[in-house]
């Protein structure tokens, strides 16, 4: 089934292929240059650190609908070992195995793809293998990722703990928040959209929080307008579930990581931030969220750190 005209004519007004050179791997990481981080850097008033990560558990997020998706399985396979011999220093090792993007994570440009289309005109076919990663385009591209980040509270905005289940978060919605927020989103940065819904996970209603509110179809242009580097956000779809546009699922997922060259990120706790923005009001932030270097990996777990 292919997808409906609309989102190819969505798909046709924030491409960004050849934008920075047909040799480009990081999309719009160029986004974030030397002044966009010294400016954010100024965001820093307090010292306040806020880890944007879930725990990384056994019982985590996951709940079996993404097939080997899997929360971390840890073992402590060296326990207080004597590597030198006996009254030398002993050591303890640790080994896991999980899915990448199991929890807080971000999604690389390899991530989604549709008619074999990746970000800058690669073939997924020819690119993404069982055998090699990501042979282009693979997250260990994006070497560091700092940035300001803002914070788009679209729940507390509308007087809400959590949006409603099947809300899509629209261009309107991120205005409101912006308003709500007394900030304005501006090139280079990375935003970050709350709705509440991991509320769900942390509750212990994990079937929940698969389906819930999302980003709408049609916010891709608005961060396309702005020049936004990188959007995350509190869900698990990232995106609306179900789907506004009929039978065009993922549509958010291609428009931003194939089209527009955008890292997206799931599963992140905006939880403690928010209630510290809505407190003092202040809704930017200097953001750490650099990704794991896997080479050709197509995510990456992450432990964001907002600094205010």
């Amino acid at each position: 089934m292919s997808l409906p005209p609309e989102f190819h004519e969505l798909a046709a007004r924030v491409n960004n292929w050849g934008r920075w050179g047909q040799e480009d791997e990081i999309g719009t990481m160029n986004l974030i240059t030397a002044d966009v981080v010294k400016a954010a850097a100024g965001c820093v008033r307090t010292g306040k650190r806020f880890s944007l990560a879930v725990e990384l558990r056994e019982d985590g997020i996951q709940n079996g609908m993404i097939p080997g998706r899997d929360n971390p399985k840890r073992t402590t396979f060296l326990v207080n070992h004597e590597v030198f011999g006996p009254g030398t220093v002993a050591t303890s090792d640790d080994s896991v195995v999980m899915g990448i993007q199991a929890g807080t994570h971000w999604d690389g440009l390899t991530h989604a793809t549709y008619d074999d289309r990746l970000y800058n005109g690669h073939s997924a076919k020819e690119t993404v293998t069982a055998e090699d990663g990501a042979r282009k385009l693979g997250i260990h591209n994006v070497k560091t990722l700092v940035s300001r980040g803002v914070l788009l509270d679209v729940a507390r905005a509308k007087g809400l703990d959590i949006l409603p289940p099947e809300y899509a978060v629209t261009p309107a919605d991120l205005e409101a928040a912006e308003e709500f927020g007394n900030v304005k989103v501006r090139a280079g940065d990375i935003v970050l959209v709350r709705t509440g819904q991991i509320r769900q996970y942390f509750a212990g209603e994990k079937d929940m929080y698969f389906y819930g509110p999302g980003l709408s179809v049609y916010t891709p242009e608005w961060f396309h307008a702005r020049d936004v580097a990188a959007v995350a956000n509190d869900t698990v779809t990232f995106e609306v579930f179900p789907p506004e546009i009929e039978d065009c699922f993922m549509a958010v997922h291609a428009l931003h990581l194939v089209e527009m060259g955008m890292l997206q990120g799931q599963n992140w706790n905006l939880e403690e931030l928010s209630a510290d923005c809505a407190e003092d009001g202040v809704y930017e932030f200097f953001l750490e969220a650099s990704p794991e270097p896997f080479v050709g990996g197509v995510g990456t777990p992450v432990n964001p750190v907002a600094i205010k």
